[in-house]
């Protein structure tokens, strides 16, 4: 049986001991004690992020407490950007159902390897994560930890700050360049879903000749020519047009949801019919050019809370939302349109979450997608 009971709320104010007493005077409703709290700040409150988590432990009794900094959070309803605020969920789980995943290679290995019992026994394969962009080699890392709960599911986003410095996530204590969260066992139960901001132009390639991140040929053909007739006529006379409307989609091998990563598109040369795109290709591997789509957007979006909904049964125990900074109010429109979109579909739960600089499902490391996990 599903004993875990939620609680959220958000504030913006002056400073963050006034936001910390907002939240904490809405949380306290007769729903505490709890044993895990997250915690999703603006980048306002990035410099004091230390002195709040710290105020929030004590005034609550969670000693384990996971989040991060992100240019906008989210929560039930509501999208706050720029101005200071904070998110904050605090869950009751059930007794030793949860394990906080350390920032560092070798301090994650370690928690792993100590647990290895409790994994196996507890079913504990799902986890929330948050990573920093700089980190090194980081979709690998992602894939690894996925591997390492033999196999597991993760979801998160990574750190939005615009300020290097402000790029900072929290597992217990704070850290930086790193992936780092907490594992759920198995009686927590959860479902997830993806939804994808941008949508597929033409059919797919097969990239033909390659070197690195740079398309030579797909089917057999130059790449900038097989683009060009992708994007149409009038995108084509004016390539300069495309940065941030145009990407290339990398369609997921075995997926059977017709799931693919977003990437950037970073650099075209014309002379020698060449794109450049933000990852690294192999002849072989799919492709496919796609493009910045609101209305696309709203659809996919509301496929993914209808198949959600239906999944759930029910209003949802709670739920946490990453989302890409390029969705929200540049996709959607403003006044919150995509939190709000959640909340008209799935009821009024707790909800917390934040836009992020990169969003992460399953073993991956996906671009302007939203991943909603619900707490059922």
């Amino acid at each position: 049986m599903n004993s875990s009971t939620f609680s959220a709320a958000c504030a913006t104010g002056p400073d963050w001991q006034t936001i910390a007493a907002r939240c904490l005077e809405e949380l306290d409703a007769g729903t505490l004690p709890a044993s895990l709290g997250w915690l999703y700040v603006t980048e306002p409150l990035a410099p004091k992020l230390g002195e709040m988590l710290e105020h929030l432990r004590t005034l609550t009794g969670v000693h384990d407490w996971v989040g991060t900094v992100g240019a906008g959070i989210c929560y039930t309803g509501r999208e706050i950007y720029e101005e200071a605020a904070a998110a904050i969920m605090l869950a009751n789980l059930p007794d030793d159902s949860a394990r906080l995943i350390p920032p560092g290679v070798v301090a994650m290995n370690r928690m792993l390897e100590q647990n290895r019992r409790w994994i196996d026994e507890r079913g504990a394969h799902f986890a929330i994560v948050h990573g920093d962009p700089r980190t090194a080699q980081l979709p690998q890392l992602i894939e690894s930890l996925a591997e390492a709960l033999d196999p597991g599911f993760l979801v998160g986003g990574l750190t939005s700050a615009g300020d290097d410095e402000n790029n900072i996530q929290i597992a217990g204590d704070l850290s930086e360049n790193a992936l780092s969260g907490v594992l759920l066992a198995s009686d927590i139960p959860v479902i997830t879903g993806l939804t994808q901001g941008v949508s597929p132009l033409g059919s797919r390639h097969v990239v033909t000749e390659c070197r690195n991140n740079i398309l030579v040929t797909l089917d057999e053909r130059p790449a900038l020519d097989v683009f060009r007739e992708d994007i149409g006529d009038v995108l084509s006379r004016d390539l300069s047009r495309v940065a941030g409307y145009i990407f290339a989609g990398l369609p997921v091998r075995g997926s059977d949801t017709g799931d693919y990563l977003v990437r950037n598109l970073v650099g075209i040369d014309p002379e020698q019919k060449l794109v450049a795109i933000g990852d690294l290709v192999e002849p072989g591997d799919p492709l496919m050019f796609c493009r910045r789509d609101g209305d696309s957007a709203r659809e996919d979006m509301q496929r993914m809370l209808d198949d959600l909904g239906r999944r759930a049964g029910g209003v949802p125990r709670a739920g946490v939302y990453y989302t890409c900074l390029g969705r929200g109010r540049y996709q959607f429109g403003d006044n919150s349109v995509e939190l709000n979109m959640i909340r008209d579909r799935l009821g009024d739960f707790p909800l917390v979450g934040f836009f992020c600089n990169g969003e992460i499902s399953h073993n991956r490391l996906y671009g302007y997608t939203g991943v909603l996990t619900l707490f059922v």
